[in-house]
């Protein structure tokens, strides 16, 4: 099974990727997870994109399709994947079809969680990463200095969950990724999936859809 997961940021793709990925034994392949990476480990592919990702622009797409199909590669992961976070507009979508075309492979389903604007605003001015295991949770009804309920390491605000930078992650996303709902429309494989209600509801729908 072949998936990618479409959503504005904050809808909770990455959550339903993982649920996802354990219950059909799919590799989950986040291109969000991938980058921090590269930019935690200062590889060069990371300080190029770190800019990119600390402004909530979009990392150029020669860039991003180095990175991914590296990964998928290095991953051996081109017969069965989950990708969240990739494709994000209408050329990186051509240029991965173009890469499956090469291994013999093509896309079952496109997962496109839809949620609205003020609900992912206040979800991610509410979000916290753990400077120990980089594990990502609420801050709702906590202060912003509380620690990791996994690992007891500090937990901290990322500079691309402030709210003048969501916002222009939302137009961003608007203008370059939510055409890609139409592309793959087109192609038969698109499924919409309410994103509101609790990850449960969420994860139940989208189980019926596949």
């Amino acid at each position: 099974m072949r998936i990618v997961m479409l959503g504005a940021p904050g809808a909770g793709k990455g959550t339903q990727a993982d649920k996802i990925s354990k219950k059909f034994e799919i590799p989950h392949i986040s291109t969000g997870d991938i980058l921090r990476k590269e930019i935690r480990e200062k590889s060069e592919s990371g300080l190029k994109a770190k800019e990119y990702v600390e402004s909530g622009k979009l990392v150029p797409d020669g860039l991003i399709v180095d990175i991914i199909e590296n990964f998928i590669k290095g991953d051996n992961s081109e017969k069965v994947f989950l990708m969240d976070g990739f494709p994000r507009n209408i050329s990186q979508a051509k240029i991965f079809s173009n890469m499956l075309d090469r291994i013999g492979s093509d896309l079952d389903r496109v997962i496109n969680i839809i949620v609205d604007n003020d609900e992912i605003i206040q979800r991610l001015g509410n979000r916290r990463i753990c400077t120990g295991c980089h594990q990502i949770s609420s801050n709702t009804g906590e202060k912003p200095g509380d620690i990791c309920p996994k690992c007891g390491a500090k937990l901290i605000k990322r500079r691309d969950d402030d709210e003048e930078v969501i916002r222009h992650r939302l137009q961003v996303y608007e203008e370059e990724t939510s055409p890609l709902a139409e592309y793959y429309k087109e192609r038969g494989i698109l499924v919409d999936v309410k994103g509101t209600g609790t990850e449960e509801e969420v994860t139940e729908r989208i189980f019926e859809s596949l």
